[in-house]
């Protein structure tokens, strides 16, 4: 019997050393491994395109706030490729999966371990489920709400400023960096004031976008972000507290919000979200979202780059917020 045809090695790419501030190249390495096959109720799957999100930066701190990435280990995220061998009943050659084997271009995984799904990464991924699941489970949407949104031009952000509209919002605010992505709010995503807080006005624009207060903030941000969010809040007013990105490179203590007193007398709700506790809401939000998707409903961009070895420089152009809606990259084998 001839024995089977040898696979290529496959590349995955590893976390070198823990990075201090904004990370660095040295802070990454490449290696080939051998891409074993897989054994009983197992795929192995040829990954195509990844994702790379903001949680990356903070799962490489060794006391990240879930089991962080190991040095010496390939990193892990979201992922869609297809099934190349397989010996699971359910998933043949030629099914294309999602998973969260990213940053290498083969994986074996349990059947358990993969979706099958008929679209690519993006707003059906982790980033609109966060989006979603704040907007209607951590601190829903109310009818006639004045609702603002942080980073409002990224994978979240977008999403976000979309489906409060949808879900009764009388009023959408996003903001974001620069001119391009501040028109892109209002233009294409449906916000109904766009602002560019590179102007260093951010309190000033947005009590002047909300006259009589915010009620409900998706923060994103955090830092100045979310003192100018408490500053706006009316009283009453909900704050989730989604991200804080301004602060995933810091090398030290983050001071808090100087106007953290506020959150007494205005009577604000500050709830902390964690995707990671909403995963089971997966099948809901894609029921929603997918229709809306394939009919321009709901709306989303997407910035990739080519080649698995250009992963390290998505991550840092997306926390240098260099990015518009997603940050891909595809996989070039």
């Amino acid at each position: 019997m001839p024995s089977p045809t040898r696979r290529p090695d496959g590349l995955e790419v590893r976390l070198a050393s823990r990075p201090v501030g904004e990370p660095r190249a040295e802070d990454f390495e490449f290696a080939r491994t051998e891409v074993r096959e897989p054994e009983a109720g197992q795929v192995l799957v040829r990954n195509t395109w990844m994702s790379v999100d903001p949680f990356t930066r903070e799962w490489m701190h060794a006391d990240a706030y879930v089991p962080p990435f190991v040095v010496g280990e390939p990193l892990a995220g979201g992922a869609v490729g297809e099934v190349v061998a397989s010996r699971a009943e359910d998933l043949p050659v030629g099914t294309i999966v999602s998973h969260f084997a990213g940053w290498r271009e083969y994986a074996v995984l349990g059947a358990d371990a993969v979706a099958a799904v008929e679209t690519h990464l993006g707003a059906l991924g982790s980033t609109g489920l966060t989006a979603y699941a704040t907007l209607t489970r951590v601190l829903p949407v109310r009818p006639g709400d004045v609702v603002y949104v942080s980073a409002a031009a990224g994978a979240t952000g977008s999403v976000a400023g979309q489906l409060a509209r949808r879900l009764g919002a009388a009023t959408v605010i996003g903001s974001t960096e620069g001119a391009e992505k501040t028109r892109l709010l209002t233009e294409e995503f449906g916000f109904d004031v766009g602002i560019d807080h590179t102007r260093g006005r951010l309190r000033e624009d947005l009590a002047r976008a909300a006259p009589d207060g915010v009620d409900l903030t998706v923060e994103l941000v955090g830092g100045a972000h979310l003192e100018a969010a408490i500053d706006a809040a009316r009283v009453g007013g909900r704050i989730a507290v989604v991200g804080a990105i301004s602060g995933y490179n810091a090398t030290g203590p983050l001071p808090g919000p100087t106007n953290i007193f506020a959150t007494a007398t205005k009577e604000l709700t500050l709830r902390g979200m964690a995707v990671t506790s909403y995963f089971g809401l997966a099948e809901e939000w894609t029921k929603l979202a997918a229709p809306l998707l394939a009919d321009g409903t709901l709306r989303t961009r997407h910035t990739a780059l080519s080649g698995l070895r250009r992963a390290p420089e998505a991550l840092i152009a997306l926390l240098r917020g260099e990015n518009i809606g997603k940050m891909l990259v595809r996989l070039d084998h």
